[in-house]
């Protein structure tokens, strides 16, 4: 795998959200908010341009959903890729909090 650029926030969360279960965009936006104690608010514009450039990137896929309302709304599987950058992002993160431990 490509190196990869760190994962914003919003990424993270989202595919946090989705490493053990199968949500809709709504879902993983009240999950996100649980996880950060409220610090992490995903927005619909936000979770749709991520979503759908996560797919791009074949981190998440798109499932059937059968239980789809007349909203339609959409559920989301992270894939393996998506695990693998999940995991490079939190050995990234854990290197920078490990580096700034060992100076202060």
């Amino acid at each position: 795998m490509e190196k990869q650029e760190p994962l914003t926030e919003s990424y993270f969360f989202i595919l946090l959200c989705l490493y053990n279960e199968d949500l809709h965009g709504y879902g993983i936006m009240q999950k996100a908010k649980n996880l950060s104690n409220g610090k992490i608010s995903i927005g619909a514009g936000t979770m749709y341009g991520a979503t759908s450039n996560m797919m791009k990137k074949n981190w998440i896929q798109e499932i059937e959903n059968e239980e789809k309302d007349e909203r339609g709304k959409r559920l989301y599987r992270l894939t393996e890729t998506g695990k693998t950058a999940l995991k490079q992002e939190l050995q990234r993160l854990e290197n920078l909090v490990s580096t700034a431990k060992s100076i202060m």
